[in-house]
């Protein structure tokens, strides 16, 4: 049963995955404002007749989005962005059904224990809070500024990847609670404080890719290795005072975005090696072996993503990348725990 248990949780990753992605596209479609009200349970239906389209049309044109951006728009033009929206909540709903009825039927069949109940019941109620925080979000670009706050969407998309990194690291435990059974040296200890660090800095480039994306700073400096003929470009610091730079500033927010990923670039490598030199069991060897190979992957599509001024299936793939990356970080930490 701890096995059916696993494949659950597994489950719901997989579609916190898919809601990351499509997360992805509904921003950068500007889908996210099109639904202006939060009906966790009539919102489930979704619009049939012409009247239906007509009520949510004008109930959009109140918006400043609507006023400011997309005057004129058409009810075909709407419905192109008011679908990714609907998909987005629709599949946040599934998964909390996906979550909570599987989670009801192993208690009353007495499979789940105090410990792991209650680590699934956190879960649970972050997911709960993750649904308050899409609509918090959603309501800061209904009013004035036509556009979502891009702290509030960090922190929506920090706390799905916290969201998935909880199941998962719960469902690894599951399927295989032994511990890497290699020496315990000073190298192999040095090589769980390197994965434990690495898993950290991906979360915290995560974080800096919310702001990225929250004020669009991937259309500017559409250059690599260099942004724009700089190392370090002239316009770090040009807000006051200075810390708004981190989080308002364009120039600022791509280049910690890069600078994580060079980062990123030559450790990630480095602890590959390193693990070279342990004695590791197969699986264990797997897991850093696809670390590498995802860091790669990741790398190349933000470039592409970069040098191509953020098209939508490229930027979605690389925010998928982002969370395919975190995983095999996870997966790693988990067999070096």
């Amino acid at each position: 049963m701890q096995k059916s248990i696993a494949i659950w949780l597994l489950i719901c990753c997989a579609m916190v995955f898919a809601m990351v992605v499509v997360g992805g596209v509904t921003r950068l479609t500007d889908s996210g404002l099109s639904i202006v009200e939060w009906q966790p349970i009539v919102g489930t239906m979704p619009p049939i007749t012409q009247q239906d389209w007509d009520v949510l049309l004008e109930k959009y044109r109140a918006t400043p989005q609507y006023q400011k951006i997309n005057k004129g728009m058409s009810v075909d033009e709407f419905k192109s962005i008011f679908w990714w929206e609907y998909f987005h909540r629709v599949l946040g709903r599934l998964i909390g059904l996906a979550f909570f009825v599987p989670f009801v039927y192993f208690l009353l069949k007495k499979q789940i224990n105090r410990s792991l109940g209650i680590k699934l019941a956190g879960i649970f109620i972050l997911g709960g809070l993750q649904g308050f925080m899409g609509w918090y979000m959603v309501m800061s670009g209904l009013v004035n500024d036509p556009h979502v706050s891009q702290y509030r969407l960090t922190a929506h998309l920090g706390l799905a990847f916290v969201i998935f990194a909880a199941m998962f690291w719960v469902a690894l435990g599951l399927l295989s609670p032994e511990r890497e059974n290699a020496q315990s040296n000073e190298m192999m200890q040095s090589l769980r404080r390197f994965s434990v660090g690495l898993t950290s800095l991906i979360f915290i480039m995560v974080l800096s890719g919310g702001f990225v994306a929250g004020i669009r700073a991937g259309l500017a400096y559409n250059t690599f290795p260099l942004m724009n003929g700089h190392l370090i470009p002239p316009d770090l610091f040009v807000l006051e005072p200075w810390y708004r730079n981190f989080f308002d500033n364009i120039t600022t927010v791509q280049f910690d975005h890069r600078l994580i990923a060079w980062i990123l670039i030559f450790s990630v490598p480095l602890f590959w090696y390193k693990s070279r030199k342990v004695a590791l069991s197969g699986t264990t060897r797997l897991a850093c072996n696809l670390f590498l190979l995802m860091l790669a992957i990741q790398v190349s599509l933000g470039i592409a993503t970069l040098l191509h001024v953020v098209p939508i299936p490229l930027a979605a793939s690389h925010q998928g990348g982002a969370m395919l990356l975190f995983a095999a970080s996870l997966w790693v930490s988990h067999r070096l725990r």
